[in-house]
């Protein structure tokens, strides 16, 4: 797997662990020297094996992760092909109102006789709006010709007009196939929007669970520091003879349980890293992989604060714009298309073709009798009436009802999805309220078991507490500031959260 390289990168240096060298005190006590030595060359032992190296990472904002998505991300490229595809569509579509050439040729000849040749060429237009235009030419010769096929020696040229008067006036196939295709356009939209909208849900997800592991990962590397730290001055004491030795084995106990804490917070920060490498590809269709080069902000640094807008702000603008709103909304409106269809199949179909005639390709032609313009209109003219209407109406009338319900389904369908969203909006907002609130108690929390710790500590000093008191005073800190870590990422995940439910992610 790749690995994402970046310039300019803000180091992070975790410093080692140290213990101050102490030497084993020449008396005897409820330890042995070999004992003593014992554990203080175990301590050193643990503290080269779990020293960190110092270490360089940049941060790899949320913004940064998002347009990384974005840009290539197989999801997010299957959401833009959306686009195309309604393109096409109504491309496709906009090809009914295409003009079209025609050209047709019938010949019989028989017994070295020319029975007939009948060719006609030309071009028909339709319109938006149903009529139809038709220019063409026809030529015909032949002794066995049928009498109405007989035209003037150089052919004639025909101009016609078709329009439904009836069905097919107010919209007919081509018109609700083009309707239909910007209908479609606008689904997609939507559509592309709520993929792009989940996935950035499930990756911001990932990206603060990243966020948390990472800063569990720095509390127990301080936690274990000021472990390490107290251990070396213990063991100072205790060669000075100021202390117990039963103390430095309380507070080496106490180094071991802080290094498996620290482990599982590696091995979670790690995994962490490993998920949320799911969500990034790079050009090609390759994966990268989270390294140690970048790193999430640490959560302290960043400040929680509720929207800008309240709930009925965010609902009001998400009734206008959330994609799952606009999905059902562009169904209704396809299927209203298909119920005004449906409709204009209960009126009878009265087809009116109207197609002036020429000598040749002249249509003003003096015939002697009467102006050109005269003739074109009482006589060089050819025209049809077409009408028919089935008298039942059972497969039309069933049409129009199946259509209703499926618009009435799709209305209820509607109403429950706005009322879901702006109850995810109103939970999302007062899962904000309390979680503001539970960090502020928690920060509260926090500072009151530091000065906790602190006064244990200067009691110790003075010989008026003990290490068992100082490593409980201490864990119950270190409990708080992964409790205060996991409420401030799970606050900026449920932001992100709310910002889903209102259909804004990826705008």
């Amino acid at each position: 797997m790749k690995s994402i390289q970046m310039k300019q990168d803000i180091g992070l240096r975790f410093g080692p662990v140290w213990a101050r060298p102490a030497r084993v005190p020449g008396k005897t006590g409820s330890f042995t020297r070999a004992a003593m030595a014992f554990l203080l060359s175990f301590f050193a032992v643990l503290a080269s094996v779990y020293a960190q190296p110092a270490d360089s990472a940049r941060v790899f904002s949320q913004e940064e992760f998002f347009r990384w998505i974005l840009e290539y991300h197989p999801v997010a490229k299957q959401a833009r092909l959306l686009d195309n595809q309604a393109e096409a569509l109504e491309r496709l579509a906009r090809g009914g109102f295409d003009p079209k050439a025609y050209a047709e040729w019938d010949q019989k000849s028989f017994d070295k006789k020319e029975y007939f040749a009948i060719g006609e060429g030309g071009l028909k237009i339709p319109t938006w709006y149903g009529a139809e235009l038709k220019a063409a030419y026809t030529v015909t010769d032949g002794i066995y010709l049928n009498p109405e096929r007989n035209l003037p020696e150089a052919g004639q040229a025909v101009l016609g007009l078709k329009v439904p008067l009836a069905r097919g006036l107010i919209i007919d196939e081509r018109r609700a196939t083009l309707r239909q295709a910007e209908l479609m356009a606008r689904a997609n939209e939507a559509e592309r929007r709520a993929m792009i909208n989940d996935l950035l849900l499930e990756a911001a997800s990932a990206y603060w669970e990243w966020a948390r592991a990472y800063n569990e990962l720095l509390i127990q590397q301080e936690a274990l520091e000021l472990t390490r730290q107290r251990y070396g001055a213990i063991v100072e004491s205790y060669v000075q003879g100021d202390k117990p030795a039963i103390d430095t084995l309380e507070t080496l106990i106490q180094v071991q349980n802080r290094q498996l804490a620290l482990n599982d917070a590696r091995v979670g920060y790690r995994n962490a890293g490993l998920l949320m490498s799911n969500f990034l590809w790079y050009e090609g269709q390759a994966p990268v992989e989270i390294t140690a080069r970048l790193r999430p902000p640490a959560l302290a640094e960043l400040q929680p604060a509720l929207p800008a807008l309240g709930p009925d702000a965010i609902w009001r603008s998400a009734s206008l714009a959330h994609p799952e709103i606009r999905r059902y909304e562009v169904k209704i409106g396809q299927l209203e298309v298909d119920r005004k269809l449906a409709a204009e199949q209960l009126k009878p179909r009265l087809d009116v073709e109207y197609n002036f005639l020429s000598d040749g390709s002249d249509f003003i032609y003096d015939t002697g009798e009467g102006s050109g313009f005269n003739n074109l209109v009482s006589q060089n003219y050819k025209w049809g009436l077409r009408f028919d209407f089935p008298l039942l109406l059972r497969k039309e009338r069933g049409k129009l009802q199946l259509t209703k319900l499926k618009i009435q389904d799709a209305e209820y369908g509607l109403q429950q999805k706005r009322l879901e969203i702006a109850n995810k909006i109103g939970a999302y907002y007062n899962e904000l309220e309390n979680l503001l609130q539970q960090i502020r108690l928690t920060e509260d929390n926090v500072g009151n078991y530091q000065a906790l710790l602190n006064a244990e500590i200067q009691k110790f000093d003075l010989g008026e507490s003990s290490i068992f008191l100082i490593n409980s005073r201490e864990q119950k800190l270190v409990e708080a500031q992964l409790k205060l870590a996991a409420l401030r990422g799970k606050f900026f995940k449920n932001r992100i959260g709310l910002e889903w439910a209102a259909g804004q992610l990826g705008e």
